[in-house]
């Protein structure tokens, strides 16, 4: 089967960034899409990065367009135990991958959703981040071949 190229996916995380970092990113890799996979994204603790505010900020800054995937985010059981330190990265990872093949998010995703767009998580980096995972999911299972670049 040959892979059909996204030419761009980008993924970005919101903490350890100001608002102007954050946008400027966004505005300056021409994003047409952010994908909020955050479990929770109206939490207090997200400042800017909320959901109402979000999108009316990338719409009105960076004229980008953003869109709930919660499919793409962990569960409450997942997610809280690794925040806790009960259970390693390599766990989590585990019941994540696993997470996203019994979603089938690979059926459900569309190329041009994602395509030119954004992951949006909170973790500053992709390294233990979920949206890293949902990028290696998609290339492996999936007729995409996405190419990633993290904004950090």
């Amino acid at each position: 089967m040959t892979k059909e190229i996204v030419a761009n996916i980008y993924t970005i995380g919101f903490t350890k960034k100001s608002a102007q970092t954050f946008f400027n990113f966004i505005k300056l890799s021409n994003v047409a899409t952010v994908l909020d996979v955050r479990l929770n994204n109206i939490s207090q603790l997200a400042g800017f990065a909320k959901k109402d505010d979000l999108q009316f900020f990338l719409k009105e800054l960076c004229n980008t367009n953003y869109m709930h995937l919660p499919e793409l985010a962990p569960t409450k059981e997942i997610l809280n135990p690794y925040q806790k330190g009960d259970i390693s990265w390599l766990a989590y990872e585990d019941k994540f991958l696993n997470l996203m093949a019994q979603r089938n998010v690979e059926k459900s995703i569309s190329s041009k959703i994602l395509e030119n767009s954004c992951l949006l998580c909170s973790e500053h980096e992709p390294h233990f981040c979920h949206r890293r995972l949902v990028v290696d999911y998609l290339n492996e299972h999936s007729n995409l071949k996405l190419n990633v670049r993290h904004l950090y």
